[in-house]
């Protein structure tokens, strides 16, 4: 603390305690300034098609690969409060639409950097915070105003979009096999929503797998679930055509009572019917599954191994132990129902696939469940080269199965590339000048921010930024608002005619996590951090070690010396 406060009589006045730190007005503001900005510098290689991958090994030795801005985030421990606000930005934003994580965390770190020009003018922090919550505004206006309406039907733009995703991926020259499957799969579970008709597409419903093996273009899409169990029972049918399949959430045991209960024997007779009496009550489950007509049994729970006995006799396909999220996928799929009790077990419950089998992945023996007619839940078994490259894939796939998902339930998009936001940058400029007083100058530093960009995509693709800038401004100003930049050609183009397509609702989001996270850090003008608390050090010696000293039991002390031979 800078200075502390006495009382008339020169007594200290503490109020925080010892060891505490603080940070007050211009210090505090550089502190979080900075740490935003590293975190930001962190991702700013990743972006685009030729963006840079991080290699990230944890305290165990593990190895993570990749680019995706979140994951990045997540893996490397972040201390710095001011950095964890950066880490959440990177979060919020793929759990809300999967993709743009290292766009609205470079846009953040950019908003605050240029905030840092104003701070150094005497710009009043608030001044700053009202010109960058006016100008994304504005923003979010012009966004909605260049934005172009689609078909939710349009396979062959959800595939483009879902492709654009994935260009900045390790997975990007397989990336319309990929999109294919991605959009195959999310049109597959896509449901009307009951109160507006809209569509809407839970993305649990959509299974993915991943083993390594194979190559990624062996990565497949089934209309039904894959169990990462084997077929409990040696003698059972590996293949089942033409499946009915029987749920269930109750085990196949025969169940111990509540309470402690003792049955007293004293004839070998009456041992051999309490036996027998276990053995009739297994088959007899065993009998009510086969006249409901199922050859598929799945459960949740166990199945005792005289169960197994009787339905490998039946020519029962049975798998115990099944979790619960793949049962109520499997309900989806098959359209069955999960049955609580076996009493309740006939025909209607039952659900049914063309194909149950076993199948060996790897070394791993799965039961695949394929063929369903109509199914409401799909599985990806995602393959790849090594564990590393499948890892990356899996999550590629996460944020193209992301942007599928919001241009159904938002149909709208905007062209990648950086062009919109040099577009909204170049409008932001000119609608600057009506405004008055400071806030022009924040909606200046704005503008300046969403040209990072742009930038960004030019620097890591090798191109001079200077001249990728000035051209990109110029075509702007002619009216050619989708011109971005091409990384893959390394050239200022059209990127409609390119195809890079976004859905809107990722851009807005980047734009609205960006700016509420610059505003929240930049609004902190002090910052107290208590220290660490210590644990109390224990007497020396440990334990009981002080026992001796109480008065009364001094003559305790001279046990040590007893001689115990």
């Amino acid at each position: 603390m800078a200075s502390v406060q006495t009382t008339a009589g020169g007594m200290p006045v503490i109020i925080l305690k010892e060891g505490t730190k603080e940070n007050k007005g211009k210090d505090a503001q550089k502190n979080n300034i900075t740490a935003a900005k590293v975190i930001s510098e962190i991702v700013k290689t990743c972006l685009g098609p030729r963006g840079m991958d991080k290699m990230l090994v944890d305290s165990l030795g593990d190895v993570t690969i990749t680019n995706d801005g979140a994951t990045i985030l997540k893996e490397i421990d972040v201390q710095h409060p001011a950095g964890k606000m950066m880490v959440e930005v990177a979060k919020s934003v793929d759990n809300e639409v999967g993709d743009g994580t290292t766009s609205s965390v470079l846009l953040a770190g950019t908003l605050l950097e240029k905030a840092e020009d104003l701070l150094d003018k005497d710009v009043h922090p608030i001044v700053i915070v009202d010109g960058y919550t006016a100008a994304s505004e504005q923003a979010l206006k012009l966004l909605q105003k260049i934005a172009i309406k689609v078909d939710v039907n349009d396979r062959d733009l959800l595939i483009k979009i879902a492709r654009t995703s994935m260009y900045s991926k390790l997975v990007s020259d397989d990336s319309l096999t990929l999109s294919q499957i991605v959009v195959n799969a999310t049109k597959q579970v896509a449901e009307k929503a009951e109160n507006d008709g809209n569509l809407k597409v839970d993305l649990d419903n959509i299974k993915v797998e991943k083993k390594a093996g194979g190559s990624i273009r062996d990565t497949k899409l089934i209309k039904g679930i894959v169990l990462d169990k084997e077929v409990v029972h040696a003698g059972m049918p590996k293949r089942v055509e033409g499946a009915k399949i029987a749920l269930l959430n109750s085990a196949l045991e025969i169940e111990k009572t509540e309470m402690s209960a003792e049955i007293r024997i004293n004839d070998p007779q009456q041992m051999h019917m309490f036996l027998e009496e276990e053995n009739n009550m297994l088959k007899s489950m065993v009998e009510k599954i086969k006249d409901s007509g199922a050859n598929v049994v799945i459960c949740q729970k166990g199945i005792d191994d005289l169960a197994q006995h009787y339905l490998a006799k039946e020519g029962i396909l049975a798998v115990r132990r099944v979790k619960e999220s793949d049962m109520y996928k499997l309900a989806k799929a098959t359209g069955a129902r999960v049955v609580n009790n076996l009493d309740d077990l006939v025909e209607k419950d039952l659900g049914s696939a063309d194909l149950v089998e076993e199948r060996k992945v790897e070394t791993d023996k799965w039961v695949f469940i394929e063929g369903c007619k109509n199914p409401k839940a799909v599985t990806i078994l995602v393959r790849g080269g090594s564990q590393r490259v499948v890892d990356e894939a899996d999550r590629s796939i996460h944020d193209a199965l992301m942007v599928t998902k919001d241009v159904l339930e938002k149909p709208a998009i905007v062209a990648g590339g950086g062009a919109p936001e040099a577009y909204i940058a170049n409008e932001l400029r000119q609608w600057a000048s009506n405004l008055e007083g400071r806030a022009q100058l924040a909606v200046h530093k704005f503008a300046d921010a969403l040209d990072a960009i742009p930038l960004a995509l030019a620097e890591n693709a090798g191109m001079d930024p200077i001249d990728t800038m000035t051209e990109l401004r110029a075509k702007q100003n002619k009216g050619a608002k989708w011109t971005g930049v091409d990384v893959r050609n390394t050239v200022v183009a059209d990127m409609f005619k390119q195809q890079v397509l976004e859905p809107l609702s990722v851009k807005e989001q980047i734009i609205k996590s960006a700016t509420e996270a610059a505003a929240m850090l930049l609004r902190i003008d002090d910052v107290i951090a208590s220290s660490k608390s210590k644990m109390p050090a224990g007497p020396p010696g440990g334990g009981m070690g002080g026992m001796g000293g109480m008065g009364g039991m001094g003559g305790m002390g001279g046990m040590g010396g007893m001689d115990m031979e």
